[in-house]
C-alpha cells in the first residue's frame, strides 16, 4: 500500500523515522571509506558526506528525510496507528543509501 499524501508528509516530520535515518546515515558513512566501485568524482562527494555525518548526524539526517521517505520501499511499508513507519531496518537502510548516494552522484 503507497501512502498517501498526508502519510507521507507526516513522515517526513516524524522524529522516530529521522533518528532511524540518522543510524542508517551513520552506519553508511563508516563504510564510505572502504567502497571503492565509484567514480573520483563520487568518491570526493561521499567523503565529504561522511566527514558531515560525522560532525552533524542531525541535520544530515533532516535534510535526507525526504528522499527516504520517497523511496519506494518506504512507501509500500506503510504506517501503524501512531503514523511511524513499518519499513525494514534493512530496507530502510537500502533506502537511505540510495538517497546518499543520489545526492552524491
Amino acid at each position: 500500500m503507497v501512502l498517501t499524501l498526508d502519510q507521507t508528509s507526516a513522515l517526513m516530520n516524524d522524529f522516530v523515522m529521522r533518528g532511524k535515518i540518522k543510524a542508517c546515515a551513520i552506519k553508511y558513512s563508516d563504510s564510505i571509506s572502504i567502497v571503492d566501485n565509484v567514480s573520483v568524482a563520487a568518491r570526493s562527494s561521499l567523503v565529504k558526506w561522511m566527514f558531515r555525518c560525522g560532525q552533524q548526524p542531525d541535520q544530515v539526517a533532516a535534510e535526507l528525510q525526504p528522499y527516504v521517505v520517497w523511496d519506494p520501499s518506504v512507501q509500500n511499508a506503510g504506517v501503524d496507528a501512531e503514523g511511524h513507519s513499518l519499513v525494514t531496518d534493512v530496507a530502510l537502510q537500502g533506502a537511505v543509501e540510495a538517497a546518499v548516494n543520489k545526492q552524491n552522484s
